[in-house]
């Protein structure tokens, strides 16, 4: 019964909520964990014992969590598992399968919080034009590259745009954030530029897929033809990194997180930013000025004759 209630509820994740595939991957593995602890299959038939899902209790989600801490898992990953249960649970609730949400009486581990990585003026400027522009591939990442750094867009937004969500004339992009909310984000000039570069050689990708698989509205395409990939885009960053001196631990991430810190340290509202980077709470956004702040405390520390 447990397996078929957590079918149910990625479905619901995935058609009610319109959650992404990332998300629900790591959705089931949660639940695929959790149903294991509770029913592990027995070594020699690989059969389990059914849990009875109206009997999980609080205590019963602590001991997996303590099962978790002892195994030395990242509070991080605890915590997400213990977000996935709890969102399981409340799904249960609103379709009578239980009165009540255990996994609201489990207190979140204490997380530190971590700085976002970001880059330099300098370093994202000079990661950016890392690209081969000789290259049709190159023509490729530099548009991406520059696009994300441009607009902050996540790198799951960026795959998903489609040709049409670009408005040249006014320097314009649509993108269709969490929960599928809607968000303008102006680009500039290096963008344009970069975008026009790579659709004038765009065809060349697209006729290298299946006509079966072809997504002609797709803006930016992998070497097959096809949409690209969240991954392929990790990968790309990974190559360049590579060949890019000095820098190391970079993700796909950084060049977003990098957009609001510069946006801040040039002046810009908080609120702005947070429009921008289609944040649902300003507090998710105000992690950037403890950045800011950790440079301005640098300048201080190194200019103040009495610092």
């Amino acid at each position: 019964m447990i397996d078929e209630l957590q079918t149910q509820f990625l479905e619901h994740l995935r058609y009610e909520r319109n959650v992404s595939e990332h998300t629900l991957r790591n959705y089931q593995s949660d639940l695929e964990q959790f149903r294991d602890y509770l029913a592990p299959a027995d070594p020699q038939t690989g059969r389990r014992k059914e849990p009875n899902i109206k009997q999980i209790d609080h205590l019963t989600i602590r001991e997996w969590m303590a099962t978790l801490h002892s195994a030395q898992k990242k509070k991080s990953s605890v915590a997400r598992k213990l977000a996935a249960l709890r969102t399981f649970f409340q799904f249960l609730v609103r379709e009578g399968v239980v009165e009540l949400n255990p996994a609201k009486l489990v207190s979140t581990p204490r997380l530190e919080k971590k700085l976002p990585k970001h880059l330099s003026v300098e370093d994202a400027i000079r990661f950016i034009e890392t690209p081969d522009l000789e290259t049709d591939l190159g023509r490729r990442d530099r548009a991406m590259l520059e696009l994300l750094y441009a607009t902050g867009v996540r790198v799951s937004e960026l795959t998903k745009l489609n040709v049409h969500d670009i408005d040249f004339n006014n320097k314009l992009i649509r993108v269709i954030g969490k929960r599928r909310k809607e968000r303008i984000v102006p680009f500039g000039d290096p963008s344009q530029e970069a975008l026009l570069n790579y659709l004038a050689i765009r065809a060349q990708f697209l006729n290298q897929a299946p006509v079966s698989l072809r997504e002609p509205e797709a803006l930016f395409l992998n070497y097959q033809g096809t949409r690209i990939t969240t991954r392929s885009v990790g990968r790309m960053v990974e190559k360049y990194i590579r060949v890019c001196a000095g820098m190391h631990d970079l993700s796909p991430h950084a060049l977003r997180h990098s957009f609001a810190t510069h946006l801040l340290d040039s002046g810009a509202d908080l609120r702005d930013i947070q429009e921008l980077l289609g944040h649902a709470r300003l507090s998710t956004t105000q992690i950037y000025t403890h950045v800011s702040m950790e440079k301005l405390i640098e300048v201080y520390d190194k200019a103040h004759p009495k610092a």
